[in-house]
């Protein structure tokens, strides 16, 4: 790789890092617009609501926007550090080893909880509410990783987030999870 190549390459992964903190706190405002846990009944009262449906659409599209911006910086940290990752199970692997992922298993239930509602135009209640239900339970591991990642990237690759307006929103929320978790 030339200075130029690599140089590049890591102003990529920095605008990357940057993208995971502005889905954190794209996330989170919308999480924090809710109130937990749902349950069928307040949704088939408020079924014509649009500013709730609304921000439960922009909760399912923000958790995989958060998650599929992670696989590909995850991908491309991975190949400024030369390590091998031909399938991106390769790559997960990697990173529960480095341990910033709690599991395999544990990225790959966020995965399948988001994807099962992706095409899903579903009309009971009690599924929509479970759907969502899951995915605030799994926030904070999908939190959990991308501060965690980014550490890594800090320490292992020297490399931090491009300068943005996320950076103190995403410590914010980074407090706001450890508070919650005491």
């Amino acid at each position: 790789m030339t200075a130029h190549v690599l140089e590049n390459e890591r102003l990529h992964l920095a605008s990357l890092l940057e993208a995971i903190q502005c889905c954190v706190y794209f996330l989170a405002a919308s999480d924090h617009r809710l109130t937990w846990p749902l349950t069928a009944a307040c949704l088939n009262e408020n079924k014509n609501n649009i500013e709730l449906f609304e921000t439960l659409a922009a909760v399912n599209k923000r958790f995989a926007k958060l998650q599929n911006t992670m696989d590909a910086a995850m991908r491309h940290a991975r190949l400024l550090a030369g390590e091998p990752g031909e399938t991106f199970l390769k790559v997960l692997s990697f990173y529960e080893k480095s341990g910033v992922i709690d599991s395999v298993a544990a990225w790959q239930l966020c995965r399948t909880t988001r994807d099962l509602a992706a095409h899903d135009y579903e009309t009971e209640y009690t599924e929509i509410a479970e759907h969502f239900n899951s995915l605030h339970t799994l926030i904070p591991t999908l939190y959990g990783n991308a501060n965690r990642f980014l550490n890594y990237c800090a320490t292992a690759l020297n490399m931090s987030p491009s300068p943005g307006h996320f950076v103190d929103d995403f410590v914010h929320v980074m407090n706001s999870l450890a508070s919650d978790v005491r």
